[in-house]
């Protein structure tokens, strides 16, 4: 840990512009050629089973032990080509209909392959179950595969935000699910059919917010303890690779329809915004003037939780190895994060 504190920061690097463009018009299009379904449809046709408990040998010498888990099955454990990044839950979203934990995955293949994109996984608590979601990108009548990290994923509302790494954040409506039936090896509409390689659901991209300062977007959350309530977004930094540099972290506000409460010229500048008191921050999450960082180390080794409160560091505790984004179920007390490295793949929860 490069240091103990964490510190305000000039926000004004942290400055967002809506950039929405055609998709609305894309969306609509999709809309009218592919059944809809909502998110209760996509849980109850969940076709993979999360395996509660076991696999404990994931959390090494975790200090404390973890209160709830959940495992993959063993294809999207092992698997050597996808790796997951974020995670968000409907309590973060502040939905009472449904109860889900949502993660966030991006295609990185072992050896040439053709992009495959980014995807989230929906998890049921109730039935232990899980369906893989692909995220596109709608252009005229068809869509593709979007290359990008999306190493965070915050949920407020009906919209998921999703962090793209050096533009900003990309957004996606759980009312804009689509059922597709098509070939494992197509994306689009070909042949007068819209594929989807395999997958059984798509969902659209329906707005972008682009940065225009020098901010990265690594990993997000909501802050459902501000008010108005806030969009956390953060930066991971590596000093073996940008010596010198420190992560930030900043919030922004998030408008009553779950957009960034941007003003008439369709910017949004950052409430706030602190230098992180450590380097290789995969997670950020803030609460009632409480911060909570998940920290990476190394693939062999246990990463760790930072506590902090009046911006001092007030607890390193031992998290897994390979820690990523952070999210919070606030009926529950819980704090919700998880780990990306094969066989070793779980999300799980600790106590507030």
């Amino acid at each position: 840990m490069s240091s103990s504190l964490m510190t305000a920061t000039d926000p004004a690097p942290f400055l967002l512009r809506r950039n929405t463009g055609d998709l609305p018009q894309a969306v609509e299009t999709l809309a009218k050629a592919l059944p809809r379904r909502d998110l209760a449809t996509v849980l109850a046709d969940a076709n993979r089973d999360a395996a509660h408990k076991g696999r404990t040998t994931a959390f090494g010498s975790m200090d404390p032990r973890p209160a709830d888990w959940y495992c993959w099955e063993d294809g999207d454990d092992d698997t050597p080509d996808w790796y997951p990044q974020g995670v968000t839950a409907t309590s973060e979203a502040g939905r009472k209909d449904v109860q889900a934990l949502a993660v966030s995955w991006y295609w990185k293949p072992d050896g040439p392959k053709p992009e495959r994109g980014i995807r989230l996984s929906f998890l049921s608590p109730a039935t232990k179950k899980y369906r893989h979601v692909l995220l596109v990108l709608p252009k005229g009548s068809s869509y593709g595969a979007i290359d990008i990290h999306a190493g965070g994923i915050a949920w407020y509302g009906d919209l998921i935000y999703v962090a793209d790494t050096s533009r900003g954040l990309r957004v996606f409506d759980t009312r804009h699910i689509y059922e597709v039936k098509g070939d494992d090896d197509k994306i689009g509409l070909q042949g007068g059919r819209y594929h989807a390689y395999g997958y059984r659901y798509v969902m659209p991209q329906v707005d972008t917010w682009t940065g225009t300062g020098s901010a990265r977007f690594s990993f997000a959350a909501v802050d459902r303890s501000t008010s108005p309530h806030t969009l956390v977004s953060g930066e991971y930094v590596d000093p073996a690779e940008e010596p010198g540099k420190v992560g930030r972290v900043a919030r922004w506000p998030i408008a009553a329809d779950g957009t960034l409460a941007a003003g008439a010229d369709g910017r949004v500048a950052a409430s706030d915004a602190y230098a992180l008191p450590a380097a290789k921050i995969q997670g950020a999450l803030s609460r009632g003037g409480r911060w909570y960082l998940s920290q990476a180390a190394s693939a062999a080794s246990n990463g760790s939780l930072l506590v902090v409160e009046g911006g001092k560091t007030t607890a390193v505790r031992r998290f897994p190895v390979g820690p990523e984004d952070l999210t919070c179920w606030s009926e529950k007390g819980q704090l919700w994060s998880l780990t990306e490295f094969r066989h070793r793949r779980v999300v799980f929860a600790v106590p507030l």
